[in-house]
């Protein structure tokens, strides 16, 4: 479990095939805090670090299925992604309830600076448990959304978040992963039982 409040930057240094899976090898502050098998976050990604290089490198890999549903597979070198390690049972719940399973990703429409703060409009399809003024998860960064139409949402980041985070580097047409919030998606399940 996570909470949506990134803790670091890393930069994708080398990828490469292994069969289907794709191996990241990644570069951050945090790395010489982590240990193999542990969970973290990667753009709202949960993987399992499965080695450490080094003092600042670390690798972990995304298999077909994660490929697919999220923006992973769409990464170059030198791309930033976001990351949090799990959260700590009994303490802070900064953000929400965040489980690191991308339930789809999103486009990017527009960008616009409003007084030192951004708002990022995205086009998303299909059915969703989105409320307005509810949260989402947006490449690992919890968030309100807002301006809900049948296929766009509305979001503002802070200047911090903006600094520290990848929402710096994404471009209008770029593709997000989102994660809906996890009671909604509970809600919208037994709703659909009961119907």
């Amino acid at each position: 479990m996570f909470t949506g409040i990134i803790e670091s930057v890393g930069v994708l240094e080398e990828t490469r095939l292994d069969g289907n899976n794709r191996v990241l090898i990644i570069n951050s502050a945090i790395a010489a805090d982590l240990k193999v098998d542990q969970s973290l976050s990667h753009n709202g990604v949960c993987l399992t670090v499965t080695s450490l290089i080094g003092a600042d490198r670390y690798q972990v890999v995304a298999v077909p299925e994660t490929l697919q549903r999220t923006n992973l597979g769409a990464l170059s070198l030198g791309d930033l992604i976001n990351l949090e390690r799990s959260m700590v049972l009994g303490g802070r719940l900064d953000g929400h309830l965040v489980q690191g399973h991308v339930d789809q990703t999103v486009t990017c429409e527009s960008i616009r600076e409003v007084n030192g703060s951004w708002e990022f409009v995205f086009e998303f399809g299909g059915k969703h448990p989105i409320i307005e003024k509810g949260s989402v998860c947006l490449n690992g960064v919890s968030l309100t959304c807002y301006n809900l139409t049948e296929n766009t949402f509305q979001v503002s980041v802070i200047p911090y978040t903006y600094e520290n985070t990848n929402f710096k580097s994404i471009k209008p047409g770029n593709l997000v992963n989102l994660e809906f919030d996890m009671i909604g998606k509970y809600l919208a399940a037994i709703l659909n039982l009961r119907s």
